[in-house]
């Protein structure tokens, strides 16, 4: 009996169980099956956690920054993800994006961030 590959349609040789002709087939066949599917939280979270360090560490050249609230949130910065935190000696909690923190703070009517980078003191 002649078995044949679900992804390229040729005729599959060796072991009787193989279902693919080779890897790249394999591999091909399972992506386009998958790629339509609504992405899976862990992905959706992963992908904002490395955008917004990427965006942290963007605004943040000098280890200690001040920036808009907006500019960073128009780049597609969310506050709500975030993967610790670290409470300073006057309470406020500084949100940290692996090694890279921001604190909101509102300075005359206007919603910032302080952009800081994780210090061995704030274990």
């Amino acid at each position: 009996m002649e078995k044949y590959c679900p992804n390229c349609k040729e005729e599959i040789k060796g072991r009787k169980d193989k279902k693919f002709c080779n890897s790249y087939c394999k591999s091909n066949f399972h992506y386009v099956k998958n790629k339509d599917r609504l992405p899976r939280l862990y992905t959706k979270i992963d992908k904002q956690l490395k955008l917004n360090r990427r965006l942290l560490t963007e605004f943040n050249k000098s280890g200690k920054s001040f920036v808009k609230e907006e500019d960073m949130i128009k780049k597609g910065f969310d506050k709500k993800y975030f993967t610790h935190y670290w409470k300073n000696n006057k309470g406020e909690v500084y949100l940290f994006c692996y090694e890279y923190g921001f604190l909101s703070k509102l300075e005359n009517g206007r919603k910032k961030f302080v952009l800081v980078t994780w210090q061995d003191y704030m274990e």
